[in-house]
């Protein structure tokens, strides 16, 4: 276990390497830190910190920069993260607040984390295998056509046509929609084949076909959506880090292109608490130079999905954190107005 006084002058360390970008010397620290120690004494706690693996001297300058470990010790011991100011809060929600839709939701949330935090931001949508059905519709288009509406929770909308093997009133379409409604309406998408299952025998047996067409396109959404699906924005910002990566950034662009990587990157939905992953614990190689901030969103106090930003691993963890999980907050209260 460190000490708390090396633990301060690796919190000095870091908090002024991701400042200046510059290696950093003990001249400088007790010179910018109130440290209570005289210049030998912070050098003797650098040289404990090198030792252990928390810091390390490249091999251009005097000067320590933290290492992957550090950054981890230095994440686990912060004391909080550091909050958004009022007028910042305010931009949040004024900028989100004007969505129309969960695409438009998620675009701006990209946007508005990418601008916060000047990184990646990586948004995963709402999965429907944890929505709940809000509401199906079912409209009349033809005598034999019907459009199928799904809409879940999160605000998600899907659409689909169904041909029906013969006409069907509009009587027995209210009919339809009415029992399918009362059966799915506010339960999860998983529970709704065996909700449905029996439906079609509540019919005439002219009937039936159709039934049975309207509730296999419902079904099939549920499988072809559940894909998961993310959106990625603010890419440009790494150039502004070019020399945070070893030898060039193309690696980590190529790891991005890569919807599977983005989605382990994010880590299961089911976890809604912050998660930070730094350097080498990102199991992807193209990613070794770069940290994940990643939290859960949803409403109710269950995540459905995750958002987060990914980065060069000198970045200002308690300001990225804090963004982070002030839009994920924000996010989840649309979701559960919507």
């Amino acid at each position: 276990m460190l000490s708390e006084r090396r633990l301060q002058v690796l919190r000095a360390i870091v908090q002024d390497y991701v400042g200046t970008e510059e290696p950093v010397g003990s001249k400088a620290l007790t010179e910018r830190h109130n440290l209570g120690v005289s210049p030998a004494t912070v050098r003797n706690d650098m040289a404990a910190l090198e030792d252990e693996g928390f810091i390390a001297q490249p091999h251009t300058s005097a000067g320590r920069i933290p290492t992957d470990k550090g950054y981890r010790l230095f994440v686990d011991k912060l004391a909080g993260v550091k909050p958004m100011t009022a007028p910042e809060r305010r931009a949040i929600q004024n900028f989100l607040d004007g969505a129309v839709d969960l695409d438009d939701v998620v675009a701006r949330t990209v946007r508005l984390l990418a601008q916060l935090t000047r990184q990646v931001a990586v948004v995963q949508y709402p999965s429907l295998t944890r929505s709940t059905v809000r509401h199906v519709e079912l409209l009349s288009l033809a005598p034999a056509r019907v459009m199928l509406v799904l809409i879940t929770d999160t605000g998600r909308v899907e659409q689909r046509m169904v041909d029906c093997p013969a006409p069907f009133g509009e009587s027995s379409l209210a009919d339809l929609r009415a029992r399918l409604n009362s059966r799915v309406a506010g339960r999860r998408f998983t529970d709704v084949p065996n909700l449905v299952e029996d439906l079609p025998e509540a019919f005439e047996a002219e009937d039936r076909g159709t039934v049975s067409s309207v509730l296999s396109t419902l079904l099939e959404t549920l499988v072809e959506e559940n894909e998961e699906r993310l959106m990625i924005g603010g890419t440009a910002n790494l150039t502004r880090f070019g020399h945070d990566f070893p030898l060039t950034i193309r690696p980590v662009l190529e790891a991005l292109e890569e919807q599977v990587v983005l989605l382990k990157l994010l880590g299961e939905a089911k976890d809604p608490g912050m998660t930070v992953r730094i350097g080498h614990e990102i199991a992807h190689e193209g990613l070794n130079s770069t940290s994940v901030v990643s939290v859960g969103y949803g409403s109710g106090g269950e995540a459905v999905a995750k958002l987060g930003v990914v980065g060069p691993t000198r970045m200002d963890y308690p300001g990225t954190m804090g963004a982070v999980r002030a839009v994920a907050r924000y996010v989840g209260q649309i979701l559960a107005e919507s």
